[in-house]
């Protein structure tokens, strides 16, 4: 059986920049899902809008994203729904619109040739041992078995390692789910959507080169349905879809405190979404991927207590989650989003022509 220092399940952005960011002196192994070029079977359902935060953290870590990676139109505004008032606002953005896909497999990409790298594949089970941990990996038809002094869950929100060694972390799950749908003729626009019959949280809309997505985060009891009765809201503000190209569909997390976030348990640590790592207010999550990956690899490469030191790092991304969790009211309470719509606070007037 194969020995490793660490083994990491998932090569989202998180577990990606981990890997690339791990000490050479150890040795790694890394598990994904998706292939690791070209079209793969595995599509997380995602707007693909890369927030400033995400950006700065680019910035910190070194990277310059491609051009292949970008995708048209670049937007820098916001047009923002309420389907239960009928307002409509648009607000300003520097969001980066990238294809998702290629991003994650762009820092794929760049994880150094001393990682094994086992994608596509997907880890079936990690039993915790005197010495270590033993993955069950399941790669090109072939069931296999490793062994890794420490184990890292990045594998988002139905984590493996989560669920094994932290059942009672409980945290509210939505399905995301999104459709493709012809759009060569329509006007490109980002759209942010709120109708509190459909969902509590965030529902969006955006165009990438010749497509329209629409999504949203819904119950579990809406699921799908839910989308449905959303394109058939819209009708009246212009978007007549069609039949959609495709459908996309996961879990994903929704904090309601940080101290839902677990960083560590038996020498099993989590990071990015797996760790309950993402916005509660955009769902946003690829900033804390990139930062909870740092600070991971930090603790990791300087020895000693990992575990205190991921978590006294980690610190600082509670922080930001907790200024997120007082931001909602205003962006999901009715309410006071029918408050600030209607005063017009930080919105822009698009001039045409």
């Amino acid at each position: 059986m194969q020995q490793f220092d660490v083994a990491i399940v998932g090569l989202g952005p998180a577990g990606a920049t981990l890997a690339r960011l791990l000490s050479p002196a150890l040795t790694v192994l890394a598990v994904d899902r998706k292939a690791p070029q070209g079209e793969s079977a595995f599509e997380k359902p995602c707007g693909g809008l890369l927030s400033p935060d995400a950006q700065r953290c680019m910035a910190q870590l070194g990277l310059t994203i491609p051009l292949d990676i970008l995708v048209s139109p670049q937007i820098f505004a916001v047009r923002t729904l309420d389907l239960n008032t009928t307002l409509q606002r648009h607000y300003q953005r520097c969001y980066l619109n990238l294809d998702r896909l290629r991003f994650d497999q762009w820092l794929m990409s760049l994880i150094p040739p001393k990682v094994e790298v086992l994608a596509p594949a997907r880890c079936l089970a990690v039993k915790r041992e005197s010495a270590g941990y033993t993955l069950q990996v399941e790669c090109r038809g072939q069931l296999r078995q490793y062994h890794s002094r420490m184990v890292v869950g990045a594998d988002g929100a139905r984590s493996l390692v989560r669920r094994t060694f932290y059942p009672q972390a409980k945290l509210a799950s939505y399905v995301a789910i999104q459709q493709h749908f012809d759009a060569a003729s329509a006007e490109p626009c980002y759209l942010c959507i709120f109708d509190k019959e459909l969902s509590d949280c965030y529902m969006w809309g955006l165009t990438k080169n010749n497509t329209f997505i629409l999504g949203g985060a819904f119950s579990p009891s809406m699921g799908k349905s839910g989308l449905g009765l959303l394109k058939e809201r819209l009708k009246p503000y212009g978007f007549d879809l069609g039949e959609p190209v495709r459908t996309e569909a996961c879990a994903v997390l929704r904090p309601s405190s940080p101290y839902c976030c677990v960083t560590e348990r038996q020498g099993a640590l989590l990071v990015g979404e797996a760790a309950g790592f993402i916005s509660p207010s955009s769902l946003e999550g690829l900033s804390f991927a990139l930062k909870s990956a740092l600070a991971l690899s930090e603790a990791i490469n300087l020895g000693g207590d990992i575990a205190f030191n991921y978590a006294r790092s980690a610190l600082a991304l509670r922080l930001k989650l907790l200024g997120k969790i007082l931001k909602q009211p205003f962006i999901f309470n009715p309410y006071l989003r029918y408050a600030v719509m209607a005063c017009g606070v930080g919105s822009i007037t698009l001039r045409q022509g």
